[in-house]
């Protein structure tokens, strides 16, 4: 009674779903590498206000030829106005920390960073949800930040405060994702989309006069007006990807943009990571993959099922 059976053609499908799902959950992993990468290189030779003001402005503007308060009427209509603009700004926040971050360190040491927000929503949910998190996760919680203090080794001669910006950065969006998930509860996706896209322009808009600096060449226009394609497209194919196939058996292949930025790293600054970042960034990662299986255990998502962002685009 109450069993759902399926025949090999709905099989065949759900895994044809599955597959794809993680394939484009790969290919925006892969686009928000790009980003950063932009945003690296373009943050060397402009202000980085400058470059999130187009990585915004961009997206909104291409989001709208797809979907606008005109074509879709109830677009803007929020169940919790207050919660988007503070979801807005956290997200904007954690954007521009994080591209200043860029500036100083390699993208692979940034990204390392970043990896350890699901840390920050195990914590913050707590307080914010009543999802308490128990001695399993406190544990995996301090190898993780251990894993932080093995990329960063401050005390060593080799800390950089820089790395300050990227954690700043991690803790807003941790508090983003579970702003996030409450949201999802009233709010649509593209809802939730449009919001985070229309508060980030109208941030920035009133900033550029101030930091405005002429990109020079073809190449930096390119990136440039690319920041905000880039920032649109990973959106787009993380969405896409989360309607083919639930977020437990996505969350994992995040990790894959770390292989982006490495190659990446390399092929465009000639960075390599160095053993201590490795090994963090192990430690992190494998933390991190523990919180999702004992969220799977739990039977809950640190993920939001709402709209689901790439780490901090």
């Amino acid at each position: 009674m109450g069993d759902t059976t399926f025949s090999p053609a709905e099989m065949a499908l759900q895994r044809r779903q599955r597959l794809i799902g993680i394939a484009l959950m790969c290919g925006a992993v892969a686009v928000f590498a790009c980003l950063d990468t932009s945003a690296k290189y373009l943050g060397a030779r402009m202000d980085v206000l400058q470059v999130a003001w187009a990585r915004y402005v961009g997206a909104f503007v291409l989001t709208l030829v797809v979907s606008n308060p005109i074509t879709q009427p109830g677009l803007w209509r929020s169940g919790n106005l207050k919660l988007q603009l503070v979801r807005g700004l956290l997200l904007v926040g954690s954007t521009v920390l994080n591209f200043m971050a860029l500036r100083y360190l390699q993208l692979d040491e940034v990204l390392s960073l970043i990896f350890t927000f699901p840390f920050v929503v195990a914590i913050v949910a707590g307080p914010l949800l009543g999802e308490w998190i128990g001695w399993r996760r406190w544990c995996a919680i301090c190898f993780g930040f251990a894993g932080v203090l093995v990329i960063t080794r401050p005390g060593f001669g080799t800390f950089h405060p820089a790395a300050l910006l990227s954690l700043a950065a991690t803790i807003c969006y941790g508090v983003y994702a579970v702003v996030t998930r409450i949201v999802s509860k009233v709010d649509s996706n593209q809802t939730s989309l449009f919001y985070n896209n229309a508060i980030g322009a109208l941030i920035m808009l009133p900033v550029i006069p101030f930091v405005w600096t002429a990109p020079g060449n073809g190449l930096n226009w390119v990136l440039l007006i690319g920041t905000g394609v880039l920032g649109s497209l990973g959106h787009f194919l993380l969405i896409s990807g989360h309607r083919l196939t639930p977020a437990s058996v996505l969350s994992p292949f995040i990790y894959t943009q770390l292989v982006w930025v490495v190659i990446l790293g390399y092929v465009v600054f000639d960075h390599l990571p160095n053993a201590w970042t490795i090994a963090g960034a192990s430690m992190v990662i494998a933390s991190g993959l523990y919180l999702l299986y004992r969220e799977r255990r739990l039977g809950k998502s640190t993920t939001s099922e709402g709209v689901v962002e790439g780490p901090l685009e």
